[in-house]
């Protein structure tokens, strides 16, 4: 497996073309979260094995990882493994695991050179001991990092976030540390395992799929979507782009009314048309 190359140097002059004027044509999203879906599929297209997906679907994490630190996003959060993919075959399972370690190993002196902090939702503690110690050091020695954070969602749930926050927040109550009125959305959004980062503006969903499958189901209740037919092994930073123009097109109105449709000037056309 190729090592992770985050480096300026590797930038074509084309590219940063592209991301110049990506940057001036609006805002770019704070925080984007993927969906990374389709390794199985790319694979049994190519007539290979569903592991071979996975493996070249890294390249794909190494490509957006590198562009998302460019353009200024602050924030990528990746869909790696959720609790249902433990129900996937023994030996995809294994053989996630063992693609986990190594990648990991490869990777950490990388995201340090490049100040991208490494870190972690979901259930650990059902991973192996190996790969819950690789990940435990390589978010320790990247911890300092500033410039981008990626999060992994592994063995992540939405429906387990919300009800591990409930929880917590149902043992205050218990222990008349809070009233129960005063329990609100933030309260709950402080709960949560991504109680440090913002929500995400954009989600991505690849392989064509219309379903959140279970993925920060709280946080997404505002997030932009943008799904593609491409699987995520061929999914690279040109489509990533893609993505981005067609947030910038979007009207974000968080359930308000746009500034150019707000009560006062709806009134005014009104009263203008009456006149």
């Amino acid at each position: 497996m190729k090592e992770l190359t985050l480096t300026k140097t590797k930038q074509t002059d084309k590219d940063k073309r592209h991301q110049e004027n990506l940057k001036s044509a609006g805002e770019i999203p704070v925080h984007i979260a993927i969906i990374m879906d389709g390794n199985g599929r790319w694979a049994k297209s190519k007539g290979s094995i569903r592991l071979h997906g996975h493996k070249v679907g890294v390249d794909s994490v190494r490509d957006i990882t590198e562009s998302c630190a460019q353009l200024g996003v602050k924030y990528l959060t990746l869909y790696a493994f959720s609790t249902e993919n433990w129900g996937r075959p023994s030996t995809e399972v294994r053989g996630l695991m063992k693609l986990l370690v190594s990648s990991l190993r490869k990777e950490v002196d990388n995201l340090n050179k490049n100040d991208i902090r490494l870190t972690t939702i979901g259930q650990m503690d059902r991973f192996p001991k190996d790969c819950q110690t690789e990940l435990q050091e390589a978010v320790e020695l990247t911890k300092d990092n500033e410039r981008l954070e990626l999060c992994l969602a592994l063995s992540y749930s939405g429906r387990w976030d919300i009800t591990e926050a409930v929880k917590k927040i149902a043992r205050h109550v218990n222990e008349g540390r809070l009233d129960p009125e005063l329990i609100n959305d933030q309260m709950i959004g402080d709960h949560l395992s991504t109680a440090d980062i913002p929500d995400p503006d954009l989600i991505i969903r690849t392989s064509g799929e219309y379903r959140i499958s279970n993925f920060l189901l709280w946080q997404l209740a505002y997030s932009e979507l943008y799904i593609t037919k491409t699987y995520w092994p061929d999914f690279r930073r040109d489509e990533l782009y893609e993505a981005i123009r067609s947030y910038q097109q979007r009207d974000r109105r968080f359930g308000k009314l746009s500034p150019q449709k707000d009560e006062n000037s709806i009134s005014s056309r009104l009263l203008n048309k009456k006149s």
